[in-house]
């Protein structure tokens, strides 16, 4: 009687097993796949739109068109007081000026919103921030080269100058602490500083009649100069 009841349970265990990995097969499948150095193919269609997975969005010619004419339509007499941009739209125009204080050696530069924040990301040299010894203890996890994540807002100081002032920075999966962001910022960023930026920004030259840049519930709002 006992070893029926261990083979029934051997059998209810086995069921279960097989439930459980029927939910989860393409969780499984991404994991064999990942640990067998396969990749699964990429969607064409989401390629094509240069939207990545997580609502990442790469910088491309035709978005920096599309955002300059959306921002430009603000200079006009009768033009509207605002426009929204999208996250490709916003770094691939507004944001390029100061991508250009990004390192030379940044490659494949991504961008998204999320609640309140702009973030950028690129596969960096990480000589380029000082290299371990400027990380501290997080240098010693890090490689040569890695991703890295910046994260914060974009600030109007006055008519034609901006900033990108970094809250946040994510070096591969590590955070940077707060006190560690003005440093790895001044590090990078490049020429003479515009009066009143932040010792986390990173200067930008606006179109003089953008007269507020707004990031909220993951839209970005480029108002008109009322002065």
């Amino acid at each position: 009687m006992f070893g029926c009841f261990r083979r029934l349970g051997c059998l209810v265990f086995l069921l279960i097993l097989a439930v459980v990995a029927w939910f989860n097969r393409d969780r499984l499948e991404a994991l064999y796949r990942r640990y067998a150095g396969d990749h699964p193919p990429a969607d064409s269609a989401v390629v094509a739109a240069g939207t990545l997975p997580g609502g990442w969005e790469t910088l491309t010619g035709d978005k920096a068109t599309r955002g300059k004419t959306a921002v430009q339509s603000l200079s006009a007499p009768r033009g509207p007081a605002f426009v929204n941009l999208s996250a490709g739209e916003a770094a691939s125009y507004i944001f390029l000026e100061a991508a250009k204080q990004l390192p030379a050696s940044s490659e494949d530069i991504t961008s998204t919103v999320k609640n309140d924040r702009l973030y950028v990301r690129a596969n960096v040299a990480l000589k380029d921030f000082g290299g371990a010894k400027a990380l501290g203890p997080l240098g010693a996890l890090l490689g040569e080269r890695d991703t890295v994540q910046l994260g914060g807002g974009i600030n109007v100081l006055r008519p034609g100058t901006g900033e990108f002032q970094v809250k946040d920075i994510r070096v591969g999966s590590l955070s940077v602490p707060d006190a560690l962001i003005p440093r790895l910022v001044k590090r990078i960023r490049k020429g003479t500083m515009p009066e009143g930026i932040s010792d986390s920004g990173m200067p930008m030259t606006l179109p003089a009649y953008i007269g507020d840049v707004r990031i909220a519930n993951g839209k970005i709002t480029v108002y008109k100069s009322t002065q």
